[in-house]
């Protein structure tokens, strides 16, 4: 049994020199997992623990941290007496963890670029950046006009969370009439029982790889609920890329004839943009930014008063920990992938805001 344990332990080896092989072949990835074997997988797991109103992936990671307090009590002072039993229980921990993180959801991060998968570039000029943003600034004041009847007032959305998560699957549902690969069946989109935790560490909300929950933080302001609500499903339905599923959450969302979930979109769209856009031409950014109405500048005031109050010295060690995560599976740029979405929005098809924002304003007149 202790051959058969150590031999599992040092497994982990030949499984990093595969992942990282079968990795750089990412047409072979998104061919025979990540649209072959990850949709069976996820399915699975998604009947098993999606119909469960709360999450099993938090209550999973609690027993977890127990367990690991638990072990360090009985066997502290065995460690300091015996560290190669400690070595290898350590290495069948993590040698298990990383087959079933891989198998579940991991390889993922290989997968063909999204871009790649639709047919359209990343790269864009300052030119092209400021094109877009002057549209977004244009839809978003239109929408928060319409929904508001004023230029001052901020937009408040008006759905429980419940009706977010639901609204979340409509979006989905419309989204794959026109891309078919954002099919979203059997749903398992929850709010974490650690969304107060999620917020000191600044996060919108997690999937958890190991029980296929998309996990939403609850308590996060609602404007942005119905966006993150579509990354975290975006997670679920194979995409690890946090540019991908921020892209996948917002365009999503847009496809919403719910002006409200449109709304809450471009706002989203528009930040990015404006927040790129500064780091790139503090002047250009000035003189966009002069053009929205109060009411949307209210929003964002509003948003950055919420995380404010949330904002302490232990967040920059969380997001630095996600940074080393996310380099270590295959996202070169690390967190700053978030902001990688805005290449993603300024070279997508152009006709589609247009055509979906008129479309479903007409229907609401």
């Amino acid at each position: 049994m202790k051959y058969y344990k150590k031999l599992l332990a040092i497994s982990i080896v030949p499984q990093i020199i595969f992942v990282k092989w079968f990795g750089s072949y990412p047409d072979l990835v998104e061919k025979y997992y990540s649209e072959g074997l990850y949709p069976f997988i996820s399915k699975f797991l998604r009947i098993l623990f999606g119909w469960i109103p709360f999450s099993i992936g938090d209550l999973f990671y609690t027993l977890l941290v127990l367990s690991v307090f638990r072990y360090f009590y009985l066997f502290g002072k065995s460690i300091r007496k015996t560290p190669k039993q400690f070595l290898q229980h350590l290495g069948l921990f993590l040698s298990i963890a990383y087959f079933i993180f891989h198998l579940f959801w991991g390889m993922n991060y290989y997968r063909l670029p999204i871009n790649e998968k639709m047919n359209f570039k990343i790269e864009y000029s300052k030119e092209e950046l400021v094109e877009f943003t002057l549209k977004m600034v244009k839809y978003t004041n239109l929408s928060q006009n319409y929904l508001t009847n004023d230029t001052i007032t901020a937009v408040q959305i008006p759905y429980s969370t419940k009706d977010i998560y639901i609204k979340t699957l409509e979006s989905y549902s419309r989204a794959s009439t026109i891309f078919p690969f954002f099919e979203y069946q059997t749903p398992s989109l929850k709010s974490s029982l650690y969304s107060t935790p999620l917020t000191y560490m600044g996060y919108g909300g997690y999937l958890n790889p190991f029980t296929n929950e998309a996990q939403v933080n609850a308590i996060a302001p609602k404007l942005r609920l119905p966006s993150i609500s579509g990354h975290e499903v975006g997670h679920q339905i194979g995409y690890s890329s946090e540019s991908a599923t921020n892209f996948i959450g917002m365009l999503v969302t847009f496809s919403n004839k719910d002006l409200y979930f449109k709304y809450a979109s471009l706002s989203h769209i528009l930040a990015y943009c404006l927040s790129d856009l500064k780091n790139r031409d503090e002047e250009a950014f000035q003189i966009i930014f002069a053009q929205l109405s109060p009411g949307v500048k209210n929003n964002y005031q509003e948003l950055n008063d919420f995380w404010a109050q949330y904002e302490n010295p232990t967040e920059p060690i969380f997001k630095s920990v996600f940074n080393t995560f996310l380099k270590a599976n295959n996202q070169e740029r690390g967190i700053e992938s978030y902001n990688a979405v805005v290449g993603l929005l300024v070279n997508f098809d152009s006709d589609f805001w247009y055509t979906y924002f008129w479309q479903d304003l007409n229907l609401q007149n």
